[in-house]
């Protein structure tokens, strides 16, 4: 009796086609500069990371170095300042959320203006800002709130209050970064949109005037859906920060009467780690930090998934 024997070979791996690759090798070396900067940067530093699971001593070395476990994590969640640096870091960046639409809205009106040069003039003064540097602009705010020369307080004594030390109560920080950080980057984060509202089709602004549309009525039915991806995508982007703060600027407005407010997770883990010299336990920290950030980064792109836009 004869058996029906089927021959199975193993599929073949695929061959890169070398050729293609040099035919194109411009393209190839454009992308390399990048590459290398994410694997010597980015991808090699994280081999470090395992000193969050280490008694870490600069003289056993990374691999020389006994490992403890989960005992650095523990010790930061029994810590008594564990919540407060959870509720300053999510406080900020929520405070910071509620005012994303604002660059939305700045984007929506300077696609309005009709006249040129004062378009022109708005954009300028609000993009300047994002071009100062962070040490400058910190100092400028410091100075603007000076309770004995800033001109914040002198307008306040001028309605007949006094002055107000805003850099040493704890109740006004939130709202002094916040705002300065919007202030800053209010232009810069609507050209985006901008870029985004230079893609709507002309016609259906011209159709949708023919209807009897107003101009609220256009921006609500026609702009707000074309840049909606872009918002979404934005969103979450913002969203996968949520557990991080820019870091130079809270530490350059942070002095000791307002700790209570402008301690974060990465001034502590700078505090920690390089003051302190405590390495393994500032990394712990950190590590949780960015893993937490990457669960909200995961979920909220899930979640915008259904609308039938993600990051992936």
């Amino acid at each position: 009796m004869a058996e029906n024997t089927i021959s199975s070979s193993p599929p073949k791996k695929r061959k890169y086609n070398w050729r293609k690759m040099k035919l194109n090798w411009q393209l190839y070396l454009l992308l390399a500069p990048g590459i290398i900067y994410f694997l010597v940067f980015k991808y090699y530093p994280m081999y470090g990371v395992q000193i969050a699971f280490k008694d870490f001593r600069a003289i056993d070395g990374i691999f020389g170095s006994a490992w403890v476990g989960f005992d650095h994590f523990i010790r930061f969640f029994d810590s008594y300042y564990f919540w407060d640096l959870i509720k300053n870091t999510l406080g900020i960046n929520l405070y910071g959320l509620a005012l994303f639409p604002i660059s939305i809205i700045v984007a929506l009106a300077l696609n309005e203006l009709r006249d040129s040069k004062f378009k022109k003039t708005a954009q300028t003064i609000t993009y300047a800002p994002h071009f100062i540097s962070i040490v400058v602009f910190s100092g400028m705010i410091i100075a603007f709130l000076d309770p004995a020369t800033g001109i914040i307080n002198n307008f306040i004594q001028l309605l007949g209050f006094e002055p107000i030390n805003f850099m040493t109560e704890p109740g006004w920080f939130k709202s002094i970064f916040v705002w300065s950080n919007e202030w800053q980057n209010l232009g810069w984060g609507a050209i985006i949109y901008l870029a985004a509202l230079a893609g709507v089709d002309p016609q259906l602004h011209e159709a949708a005037k023919i209807d009897g549309a107003t101009r609220l009525q256009r921006i609500w039915y026609i702009n707000i859906p074309s840049i909606l991806p872009t918002i979404i995508i934005l969103l979450i982007l913002n969203m996968g920060n949520m557990m991080s703060i820019g870091f130079e600027k809270i530490l350059l407005l942070q002095n000791e009467l307002n700790l209570e407010s402008s301690q974060v997770i990465q001034t502590y883990v700078y505090e920690s780690g390089l003051l302190h010299g405590q390495y393994s336990y500032s990394t712990a920290v950190g590590l949780f930090n960015s893993v937490i950030n990457f669960l909200i980064l995961i979920f909220f792109n899930r979640l915008a998934r259904r609308t039938g836009t993600s990051l992936w």
